[in-house]
C-alpha cells in the first residue's frame, strides 16, 4: 500500500512517522537525563586538596596565599579534601563547613579562588562555577 513516500495528503507526515519521532525523542529523554543527573552529584562529590599536594605544608593566609608553616595569622592545611558541595556552599552560600573556623574557611575559600588551569582541584572548582 505505500509506495515510499512518508507524507500524507498536503505534505503532512503519516501517523506512523509522527509515532516513530515520538519513540526516538523519548527515549533520547530518557537517555540523557540519568547523564545529567549523574554529572551533578560528580561534581558535587570532587575534591579540592587545601592546599594542593605539591604545597604540601604551607599554611593559608588570610587572602588566600600559600605562607611557610607557622606564619602569624595564617591557617594550617586542611587534613582532608573539600568535597565539591562544601566548596559550593562555602563559596556561594558562606557556609562554613563543620568544625571548622568561619575565619579559616574564609581563607580557604579565598585559596579555591584562586585556583588555576594545572593546579589540583581546578577541575572540581571549575565544574562548580558552571550554571546548572
Amino acid at each position: 500500500m505505500s509506495d515510499g513516500n512518508e507524507s500524507g495528503p498536503e505534505g503532512l507526515p503519516t501517523r506512523r512517522v509522527v509515532l516513530a519521532l515520538g519513540a526516538i525523542a523519548a527515549s533520547t529523554v530518557v537517555t540523557i537525563r540519568p547523564a545529567l543527573a549523574q554529572t551533578a552529584g560528580s561534581v558535587l562529590n570532587c575534591e579540592i586538596p587545601v592546599p594542593s599536594p605539591n604545597a604540601a605544608g604551607n599554611y593559608i593566609a588570610a587572602d588566600g596565599s600559600l605562607v611557610p608553616a607557622g606564619t602569624q595569622g595564617a591557617f594550617p592545611p586542611l587534613a582532608r579534601p573539600l568535597k565539591g558541595e562544601e566548596v559550593k556552599n562555602l563559596l556561594n552560600n558562606g557556609l562554613t563547613p563543620s568544625g571548622m573556623d568561619s575565619q579559616a574557611a574564609q581563607a580557604y575559600a579565598q585559596y579555591i579562588r584562586r585556583l588555576q588551569a594545572g593546579m589540583s582541584g581546578f577541575t572540581c572548582y571549575a565544574s562548580l562555577q558552571m550554571p546548572r
